[in-house]
């Protein structure tokens, strides 16, 4: 295990135990910023693997933070690690492109799990918070009037769909249906063009709420992906 995780937090107690566990746990390199802009500072710089992020900060929130990373074209998993368990914070963040939504109370070694799935291409999200999901796309300005809104899609992408819903990764599914990697991101990519949709957590959620297959919460292992 040698990722290299950044970490934003303003609380320089939890932001230096943090640091010292996931050392601890095998994590080569951690670094580490107290505020959002120091964060996309270093973010820019360093190019970490993957980057824990907290919601509740002076001045840049994380939410904001998480929007200009994106708008910087910086597109390594970002985690929202919070105390929050509001439902706006998380369908805002997952909205916004975070790859994970994680409660600071959470067991030590869970959190190593969940950042390991994450880094392997899982969207994980705390457990009790999963039942929220279905709400991500309520209001969405893709959603359409059509009484099914996966009609467009083409019976293999259909396929796909439920799959990703399910919890299955781009390897996974490759693997299941007997096609290339690159052929299961080609689908994925006109999934969210045809449901005007921009990351893959939607599209999942939105199959889940249709009744395609269920979201794999943080903790489950009977899914292989996000």
């Amino acid at each position: 295990m040698t990722q290299h995780v950044l970490l934003i937090d303003d609380h320089a107690l939890f932001r230096e135990g943090l640091q010292e566990l996931l050392t601890r746990r095998g994590i080569e390199k951690v670094s580490a910023a107290g505020d959002g802009e120091a964060g996309i500072e270093l973010a820019t710089r360093l190019q970490p693997d993957i980057i824990l992020l907290d919601i509740r900060m002076p001045g840049m929130n994380g939410l904001e933070v998480l929007r200009r990373l994106r708008q910087a074209d910086l597109n390594m998993p970002v985690v929202m690690l919070t105390t929050s368990n509001e439902e706006n914070d998380l369908v805002e963040c997952l909205r916004n492109g975070a790859q994970g939504y994680l409660l600071k109370d959470m067991d030590p070694g869970d959190l190593i799990s969940a950042l390991m799935d994450i880094l392997k291409g899982q969207t994980v999200v705390a457990p009790h918070l999963a039942q929220l999901l279905a709400r991500v796309v309520q209001g969405h300005p893709g959603e359409t009037s059509e009484a099914n809104p996966f009609d467009r899609l083409t019976p293999r992408e259909n396929e796909i769909l439920g799959l990703l819903a399910e919890g299955q990764s781009n390897k996974v599914i490759a693997q299941n249906l007997g096609i290339s990697d690159g052929t299961v991101k080609l689908h994925v990519k006109a999934i969210l063009r045809k449901l005007g949709l921009h990351s893959r957590v939607e599209a999942a959620v939105l199959a889940v709420q249709h009744g395609l297959r269920r979201a794999v919460p943080a903790g489950d292992t009977t899914g292989g992906g996000y």
